[in-house]
């Protein structure tokens, strides 16, 4: 019997609980989408806005990046999103910027915070406290208050969320209420096809581990709606299920990684999987070069999953996407025999820095 038929082991190696953090996204939604809504602020003090960055870093930037691709065809005004310790050189007076760090810690995330204060930029803050806070504080910045307790990655719904209600509630996109009730319906039902006790043979999650155990996973998305998602893809898989993947977008790496699957590529093809992400609204050409790779690809016998996107609505396939990817993650965390809450490296080279920074 496979060990991902086996609840009691799955549990064994999951001391933290990080399966009810991914079995309960939908509902984290729905209370960051009232978070959002709660949010407090004079909508006024965000008029004739020319331009949008979010700060973050790691999983508090991911909830930035997935609103940038989901408001895509949306969204008139402008937004990037920035993980470096200053801001682009346009940002001024006339530039909204949006600063996420779950911890309220994050170093380079404060640092372009005081970026912002110095260019008088209109800011706004998400956070569940610390020096964050205390800056939202001294300085009258708006600032929604998450619940504590989470690994930032776990925290995706309070990430983007309320960031995308704020953008509704000063007039730049129109109601997403609905589509984001929507969401939370649909993940309470899809999850129910990925849930512990559900058997490998029915469970398209532990599937996908098996398939992805013993390889390192390579997933390619398209440019627009899954852009971020394959970002998330790689960044729950790396951190999860402590295996290295990496991530790249149709129709770029088309343009140069493309070169690297020639012959030499099959003395490694036992140690490489792909996974390509395709959305029922990929450009037509999109499709196209998928196709092809898939057959470039499978030529240097390096198996291809395609994993395809459900639902109804943008929102809800763009989710219906992360949900798998995140129950993948974790069931290949329990196939690598690792717990998936901590990580120890990340811990470690933050404790580094602070030391070198008080030395110098």
């Amino acid at each position: 019997m496979s060990i991902l038929d086996d609840v009691e082991k799955i549990r064994a190696i999951d001391p933290g609980n990080m399966y009810n953090c991914i079995f309960d996204l939908p509902e984290q939604i729905a209370e960051a989408l009232q978070i959002g809504r709660k949010w407090q602020f004079d909508a006024g003090d965000f008029a004739d806005v020319k331009n949008i960055v979010v700060i973050g870093m790691g999983g508090s930037a991911i909830g930035g990046d997935l609103v940038r691709s989901y408001l895509s065809s949306r969204l008139l005004t402008p937004i990037q999103i920035c993980r470096h310790y200053q801001l682009p050189e346009y940002v001024d007076d006339e530039t909204l910027v949006i600063a996420s760090s779950y911890s309220g810690n994050t170093e380079e995330t404060l640092s372009a915070v005081n970026d912002a204060l110095n260019r008088k930029s209109m800011i706004a803050a998400i956070s569940t406290g610390g020096l964050l806070n205390d800056v939202a504080k001294l300085n009258d910045i708006p600032f929604a208050l998450l619940p504590p307790g989470l690994q930032p990655r776990a925290a995706l719904g309070y990430s983007m969320v309320p960031v995308l209600v704020f953008l509704e509630r000063i007039n730049l996109i129109s109601d997403v209420t609905d589509d984001i009730n929507a969401v939370v319906s649909r993940l309470q039902e899809f999850r129910e096809n990925y849930i512990e006790d559900l058997p490998t043979k029915v469970n398209l999650a532990k599937q996908l581990a098996e398939k992805l155990h013993g390889r390192i996973p390579i997933i390619y998305s398209g440019p627009t709606l899954t852009d971020a998602v394959g970002l998330r893809w790689k960044g729950q898989i790396c951190e999860n299920s402590k295996t290295l993947a990496f991530v790249n977008q149709f129709a770029e790496f088309n343009h140069n990684e493309l070169v690297g699957w020639s012959d030499p590529v099959k003395t490694h093809a036992e140690h490489l999987v792909v996974v390509m992400l395709r959305d029922a609204d990929d450009h037509p050409q999109i499709r196209k070069r998928m196709n092809l790779v898939q057959e470039i690809i499978e030529k240097q016998q390096v198996p291809v999953i395609e994993v395809h996107s459900k639902g109804e609505h943008p929102l809800q396939r763009m989710f219906y996407l992360i949900q798998l990817g995140d129950f993948t993650s974790y069931y290949l965390a329990t196939l690598n025999e690792v717990d998936p809450t901590p990580v120890e490296v990340i811990e470690f080279l933050k404790k580094m820095l602070a030391e070198k920074k008080m030395v110098v």
